[in-house]
């Protein structure tokens, strides 16, 4: 196994972390949106379920060169991206549950792939 191809998964993760983002800011904006168009159709769903597309195409080449079980455990680190996205780019609030969540998840990720180097 190369190390190259948990970096693709985790960058993949990284992507679809950002599609959220943006599927998550067409909520916030469209809010009061009226019809199908302005709700579903505006650029940042758009673009967001391009990149979601583009992200999936990572792991699944991937996946040819990693033992499931450390996709597994990559793809969760979706949950800390996420929330530090969240908190840049929409001004969301990091609780202290979210924090203590998410410092756990990562813990997990350190300590499951130390067995790798």
């Amino acid at each position: 196994m190369q190390i190259k191809y948990l970096f693709l998964m985790a960058g993949a993760v990284f992507i679809s972390a950002i599609s959220q983002i943006l599927l998550k800011r067409s909520a916030q904006i469209n809010v009061n949106a009226k019809g199908f168009r302005a709700q579903y159709l505006n650029r940042y769903v758009i673009s967001g379920y391009i990149l979601l597309f583009v992200a999936m195409l990572g792991p699944l080449y991937a996946y040819q060169f990693v033992d499931l079980k450390y996709g597994a455990v990559i793809e969760s680190l979706a949950y800390a991206f996420v929330m530090a996205l969240s908190a840049l780019f929409l001004q969301e609030k990091i609780t202290k549950k979210k924090l203590i969540g998410n410092i756990i998840i990562i813990s997990g990720v350190i300590l499951f792939n130390s067995t790798l180097f």
